[in-house]
């Protein structure tokens, strides 16, 4: 063969590689579109609709935040064993999360085998955040919608709304429109997400608190005052105020080097205390991507635990984007930045 036969192949082989990257990319968005913003969206004009406060919310929520201070002052007196078990439990349940309701079931990056979807299920229950068929319409939502009046954590309406504030105030009507307007009968057909829906208030019970308050408990003779704001409460607060910050910090600080015209941002710290939820520059502009990073397992526990379980076989088919597809896009849309974070 020539040299230049062998330019000539070399270059089949590179546009047939660009084709399949560019079919499988158009797959994965397309089998994902419930997530891709909807640029036709127009908010309301007029005045905006009442602030409705949530009472009950807003004194559980407070009530929850002192009994972690309370951990917290109860932390020197815990054991070596509780302190722990208390690290397991948030990154149980924050894979829950992450894994489970983020990147599983709300954008299908990947799938799961049944042993794996129960664990995630479980974990979910363990981190207390809505079921997984609620925060997954709800994460669908905020990303069709992001920053908008239909957003339910609009970032645009400040720190404290967007991190726990949507969570004190009854959601917007766009908010409630959009959501039953989504396409879930993915979420519905699926039987995990179901039975962890119709048995949420029970799993919560057991698994976010009981669990992790009487295992120090019973096998190490640690206090109950101490198992249950230290592992319980304690670690409870932190991962829902790890997830919170994705929504809050992440669309506010940090730099856009994928797509300078949304708010989402890369922010490392964000990303270490979220499980490698922090590169949200990069998530929303590519949400069908497993990594929801560029870089790996770099502050990416969620990644590194995903390909865990496909070399164990208990997931498959994730969905990647190319190399070539980043790099245009940062092109494209980006701010010139060179790095992530």
């Amino acid at each position: 063969m020539t040299e230049t036969e062998t330019r000539g192949h070399r270059a089949d082989k590179r546009q047939k590689a660009e084709a399949v990257n560019a079919t499988a990319a158009a797959a994965a968005e397309t089998s994902t579109v419930e997530d891709v913003f909807d640029d036709t969206y127009v908010e309301k004009e007029g005045p905006k609709p009442p602030r409705t406060p949530v009472w009950r919310n807003i004194i559980l929520m407070s009530l929850l935040h002192v009994g972690a201070l309370y951990g917290l002052v109860v932390l020197p007196s815990a054991s070596v064993p509780t302190l722990a078990w208390s690290v397991v439990c948030y990154l149980i349940s924050a894979l829950g999360v992450t894994a489970g309701a983020h990147r599983l079931w709300s954008h299908r990056s990947y799938k799961a085998s049944l042993p794996l979807q129960i664990f995630l299920a479980l974990a979910n229950s363990m981190a207390f955040q809505n079921d997984i068929y609620e925060w997954a319409r709800d994460h669908r939502v905020h990303h069709k919608y992001s920053e908008t009046d239909a957003d339910p954590h609009n970032a645009k309406r400040g720190f404290f709304f967007s991190h726990i504030g949507w969570l004190m105030l009854r959601k917007h009507p766009d908010v409630i429109e959009k959501g039953r307007k989504l396409e879930l009968s993915d979420l519905r057909a699926d039987k995990v997400v179901m039975f962890q829906r119709r048995h949420y208030k029970l799993s919560v019970v057991v698994l976010c608190f009981l669990v992790p308050t009487l295992i120090p408990w019973y096998f190490w003779g640690e206090s109950l005052a101490v198992a249950y704001f230290v592992p319980g409460l304690l670690r409870y607060t932190l991962v829902l105020n790890a997830t919170w910050l994705v929504n809050s910090a992440a669309h506010m600080w940090g730099n856009r080097p994928y797509d300078k015209t949304i708010n989402p941002r890369e922010n490392p710290l964000v990303a270490f205390s979220a499980m490698g939820e922090g590169f949200h520059n990069y998530h929303h502009t590519f949400p069908f991507d497993y990594a929801t990073g560029e870089f790996g397992w770099k502050l990416n526990v969620t990644t590194a635990f995903i390909d865990l379980m496909c070399s164990l076989g208990l997931a498959r088919e994730r969905k990647r984007v190319s190399k070539e597809m980043i790099v245009a896009r940062v092109k494209r849309t980006g701010e010139g930045i060179n790095k992530s974070g």
